[in-house]
C-alpha cells in the first residue's frame, strides 16, 4: 500500500457489480480489500474469472470470509479502512420466496455485523447496495426516494429495507455516514448468470426456449454496470450529510418484449419463447426518478440499452 493511499473494503467484490467497482477503484489509486464467501448461488469459477484482471494488483487484497461470521471480520480485516462498500447479499426475488430465513440471515444479520465492525473500527463512510425492489407495487412512478411508504412484496426486498433502516440507526447513534444506493436492474459484462439478459442470451444462442412470464408488458429500468459503478464511486467521496438514499437507475424503462426484441437484433437470432404466468414477487414496473442522484451525487447514466446489450454480447462471446 502506497503512502496516503486510502483503503476500502468491498464486500461481494468478486461478483458482477463488485468486480467492476474494484477495477475502477484500483485504477483510481485506492487500495482495495475484497470480502467474498463464494456463495453457491452460482459457480465459484465465475467469480474467480471476474477477478482475473486485478487479482495480482499490488493494491488488491482478497479475503474469503463470510459477513454472517462476526469473527471472520475481526480476525481477517486488519487494515486502516476509510470506507466500506457493502455489496454482498443473497440476491434474487424468486429464490428469496423459497428460502426467506437464509436471506434474513445474510442480508440483515450480515449488514448488522458490518455496521458493528464500522462502529468499532471508526470507519465513517458506509455505502450500502439496496434495490429498486424495496418500492414494491408503487403506482407513483417514476419512483422517488422521498416516497415514505414502501410496499415490498418479496423477502429479498424486505431485507434490503431492513438494511437501510439499520444504517439510519448507526448513522444517528454513531456518526457513520450511511449512503443507500437503490440499484435498478443492472446489466452488462459479467452479469450474474441467473439474470434475464444473461440467461436469455445463452438460451437464444443455444436455440433453447426462454421462459417468458406474463404478457411481456412488465417494464424494467435497465442500468448499465459502468453507470452504476460511477454512482458508487461518487458515493464513496460524498460528504454533505450523514444519511441519504439515492436511486441509481437509467430513468428509462424497457418492456420484457422490447428487451427480447433487442437481444434478437443484437445476436441476430430469433428467440423461442415458452409463455408462463406471471411470477409471485415480481413487480409490474421499475422506474427511477434520478433527480436527487444527479443533483447530489453528480450521477449521470450515459449508456443506452442497446449499446449496453452490444457490450454484453461482446463480453459473452469472448468467454
Amino acid at each position: 500500500m502506497q503512502k496516503n493511499q486510502k483503503e476500502i473494503i468491498v464486500t461481494g467484490g468478486a461478483g458482477f457489480i463488485g468486480s467492476h467497482l474494484v477495477e475502477k477503484l484500483l485504477n483510481s489509486n485506492y487500495a482495495v480489500t475484497v470480502i467474498d464467501n463464494f456463495d453457491s448461488f452460482y459457480p465459484k469459477a465465475v467469480k474467480q474469472r471476474n477477478m482475473v484482471s486485478f487479482i495480482d494488483h499490488p493494491s488488491f487484497t482478497f479475503l474469503e470470509a463470510d459477513i454472517t461470521n462476526e469473527g471472520d471480520l475481526y480476525s481477517k480485516l486488519s487494515g486502516n479502512y476509510s470506507a466500506i462498500v457493502h455489496l454482498a447479499a443473497k440476491a434474487g426475488v424468486r429464490p428469496s420466496i423459497e428460502n426467506p430465513v437464509a436471506y434474513q440471515d445474510v442480508n440483515v444479520k450480515g449488514t448488522q455485523n458490518l455496521l458493528e465492525f464500522a462502529k468499532n473500527k471508526q470507519i465513517k463512510q458506509f455505502v450500502f447496495a439496496s434495490s429498486s425492489s424495496v418500492y414494491g407495487i408503487n403506482k407513483n412512478i417514476p419512483w422517488k426516494e422521498s416516497d415514505a411508504v414502501l410496499n415490498p412484496i418479496s423477502p429479498y426486498a424486505s431485507t434490503k429495507i431492513s438494511g437501510e433502516l439499520l444504517g439510519h440507526v448507526y448513522s444517528h447513534l454513531y456518526g457513520i455516514r450511511f449512503l443507500v444506493l437503490r440499484f435498478f436492474t443492472v446489466y452488462g459484462p459479467r452479469q450474474r448468470p441467473d439474470l434475464a439478459i444473461h440467461l436469455f442470451s445463452k438460451k437464444i444462442l443455444a436455440n433453447q426456449p426462454i421462459l417468458f412470464f406474463g404478457d411481456g408488458t412488465t417494464r424494467r429500468d435497465y442500468t448499465f454496470v459502468a453507470d452504476t459503478v460511477n454512482g458508487i464511486m461518487n458515493a464513496i467521496t460524498y460528504e454533505d450529510s450523514l444519511y441519504e438514499v439515492f436511486n441509481l437507475g437509467n430513468h428509462q424503462t424497457v418492456s420484457l418484449s422490447e428487451m427480447i426484441t433487442t437481444l434478437e437484433e443484437v445476436f441476430d437470432k430469433k428467440a423461442v419463447k415458452e409463455i408462463l404466468p406471471e411470477q409471485p414477487g415480481d413487480v409490474p414496473v421499475t422506474y427511477a426518478d434520478i433527480t436527487k442522484a444527479q443533483t447530489l451525487l453528480h450521477y449521470k447514466p450515459e449508456t443506452n440499452f442497446k449499446e449496453g446489450v452490444i457490450l454484453f454480447k461482446n463480453w459473452l462471446l469472448a468467454q
